[in-house]
């Protein structure tokens, strides 16, 4: 286990990949994009390979590509290019960093002067992997701009802040603060032989961000930040406004909250609203009983009896080994949380957990945590949350009593004891006050990101509105007609007059009540 993914399950504030879809992406470009033909003399050559295809943007010279996503066979196809700026902008004779870009090429023959953004999420997760399972939702977006997916710096193929340190504690190992401090003393010595982990922040990023959009011939953005992209999304349009035409924020994280300290709380509420549908739904009532207090029950008997259990991996169908805590068990049900299907399994999992059975809830387990360690980068998590939130941070000693504890907020305070600490703007945590056309979206069950962030970033945008999609998750951008109310909002930038009928059709998935489904 390494660094980075221990910082995930610790550290992580929100993930934007749709980690249970699984879509085929691909975006076949027009056959007028295709590089000419070669002249008829030059295919005597057969041992001279043609020249890659180009197509310069601005003063950015982009060459085809295919982004692919981690663990995943979707790809999408795309053009990329590497962009040079300075790690520490104060010292622009410094070293110097390379960040990935790509763009997604518009089917339009004249597309639009502004381009589509897409923010990713995490903090840690590179936009050219977060976009293929984006695509197949997003596609129609591509009718008239462009689409720019830039990894923020220290994720994906913008210099990574990644070490290969192996984790002082195991999986399911109690939680031990001394030992999490010396691994991340030890990774931080990796990262430090290439880069100076300070330079990492929102900040930072939000001027790369601008640097490009000079170098691309200075479009407008449509902004897409998806749960922590949205924070870089508002931090972008308070310092460059005149570079944003409209702004969609999925999952809203408000400028002035203080990332990791309501962790506990929202996973709780989010907790209490699904497992309260199984009170009102008959089978699932009479098959589970109050799976809200079995889930506690099985925490208390965990808390007195951590104990090693078997099952089998879902991938290998290898027999496996875990230490089963209540830690675990919280990180488990808190992934099982994000996603409306994985939560529509936490009655019938809790149960079987209950009664000695693991391995649906483990199985599954492993492969959401496979999914995001791998893509989710542990340093930049810790670069962000340790130089913009961490000091901010006061104890929650009421959280004790919750299924998450104090844990996350105990494992900020010990990496960030260590990591060292960039600097954040005076304004930084200021509400975000703006006219341009904004649509917020969030799921009503979001266990990280709730309905009541949105709000509160609303009461700052004077041309906004905010949808709540009834019985999902986080990040719902993808759910039902969400994809083309985002298209209809991009296109005529009218967001209070949206027509959001549509929306009406979407409820949470059905409880299952065993492996076969949810009651007939």
């Amino acid at each position: 286990m390494t660094f980075q993914r221990k910082t995930r399950i610790g550290v992580a504030v929100a993930v934007a990949v749709a980690i249970i879809a699984a879509h085929r992406a691909g975006h076949r470009h027009d056959r007028d994009e295709a590089p000419p033909a070669a002249p008829a003399q030059a295919l005597t050559a057969a041992a001279k390979p043609a020249p890659p295809a180009t197509w310069k943007l601005g003063s950015v010279t982009l060459h085809a590509c295919e982004l692919a996503q981690p663990n995943s066979g979707l790809s999408a196809a795309a053009w990329c290019a590497s962009f040079g700026v300075p790690e520490n902008r104060a010292d622009p004779h410094g070293r110097r960093i390379t960040l990935k870009l790509a763009v997604v090429r518009s089917q339009a023959q004249a597309p639009a002067r502004d381009m589509l953004v897409l923010l990713a999420g995490g903090p840690g997760q590179a936009a050219t992997e977060g976009w293929p399972p984006l695509a197949p939702a997003l596609k129609d977006l591509l009718a008239h701009r462009h689409v720019l997916l830039l990894d923020q710096r220290g994720t994906g193929g913008s210099h990574p802040l990644t070490c290969q340190t192996p984790a002082a504690t195991g999986e399911g190992a109690a939680f031990d603060p001394a030992r999490l401090r010396e691994e991340t003393v030890a990774c931080l010595k990796e990262i430090e032989a290439t880069a100076d982990p300070r330079q990492y922040t929102t900040t930072a990023a939000v001027e790369d961000l601008e640097a490009v959009r000079q170098a691309l011939g200075a479009p407008t953005f449509d902004l897409l930040g998806i749960s922590y992209g949205t924070r870089v999304a508002q931090q972008y349009a308070m310092r460059h406004p005149q570079g944003v035409r409209s702004i969609v924020l999925d999952g809203v994280v408000p400028n002035e909250l203080v990332l990791g300290q309501d962790f506990a709380r929202n996973l709780e509420d989010a907790l209490e609203a699904q497992f309260a549908r199984c009170n009102v739904e008959a089978g699932c009532k009479a098959r589970f009983g109050d799976p809200y207090q079995t889930l506690y029950q099985l925490r208390d008997a965990l808390r007195a009896n951590p104990h090693k259990v078997g099952f089998r991996d879902p991938q290998t169908y290898q027999g496996v080994q875990r230490t089963l805590n209540e830690g675990s068990l919280a990180s488990v049900v808190r992934m099982f949380a994000y996603s409306p299907l994985t939560a529509a399994l936490l009655p019938l999992s809790i149960d079987a957990a209950a009664h000695g059975d693991v391995g649906p809830l483990l199985g599954q387990a492993k492969l959401l945590a496979g999914d995001l360690s791998d893509t989710m980068n542990g340093g930049m998590q810790a670069s962000v949350i340790c130089s913009e939130d961490a000091d901010l941070l006061v104890p929650r000693p009421e959280d004790a009593g919750t299924i998450l504890g104090t844990r996350m907020l105990d494992t900020l305070h010990a990496v960030c004891a260590v990591w060292p600490k960039g600097s954040r703007p005076a304004d930084f945590h200021r509400p975000l006050e703006s006219a341009v056309p904004t649509l917020l979206l969030s799921g009503q069950y979001d266990p990280v990101t709730p309905p009541r962030y949105g709000e509160a970033v609303l009461k700052g945008l004077s041309n906004a509105r905010h949808l709540v999609l009834k019985g999902q998750g986080h990040n719902v951008i993808t759910a039902g007609c969400a994809p083309r109310l985002v298209k209809t909002f991009i296109e005529d930038l009218v967001p209070k007059t949206l027509d959001a009928a549509c929306l009406d059709r979407l409820q949470a998935t059905p409880l299952f009540i065993d492996f076969n489904g949810a009651a007939p």
